[in-house]
Parts: structure tokens; C-alpha cells; sequence
């Protein structure tokens, strides 16, 4: 005679927990994006000297 199917282990393993924690994960914000977008927008010279070092670099001078 076989088991009834409650009597049968309940071994999920983690994957509730697993599932929880994606979508606690997905639900939010990380704080490093909300830091990022919480910077000043203004642009220094580092920007363009970058650029014109890329510039050279290539072998463009004029």
C-alpha cells in the first residue's frame, strides 16, 4: 500500500527563498544607483581633456 500524497516529504529545497529574496532584489533601487543619480551634474574640464588626449592619441592633430 503507498503513502497517502500528504505524507510524502515537503523538501523544496531553497527556492522559496530563493524567489523571495529576487524579488526583493528587483523591487528596489540599489543605494550605489541611488547615490550616482543623486550627484551633481556639472561637468568639469577632465571631461574635455580626456577627450582631446583620445584625440592625439589617435594620431588627429589638427
Amino acid at each position: 500500500m503507498s503513502k497517502h500524497i500528504s505524507d510524502q516529504p515537503r523538501d523544496h529545497g531553497t527556492a522559496r527563498l530563493r524567489e523571495y529574496t529576487r524579488q526583493e532584489r528587483e523591487a528596489g533601487v540599489h543605494p550605489a544607483v541611488t547615490a550616482l543619480h543623486s550627484r551633481p551634474k556639472d561637468r568639469s574640464e577632465d571631461g574635455r581633456k580626456t577627450a582631446e588626449f583620445v584625440r592625439i592619441e589617435r594620431g588627429h592633430t589638427a
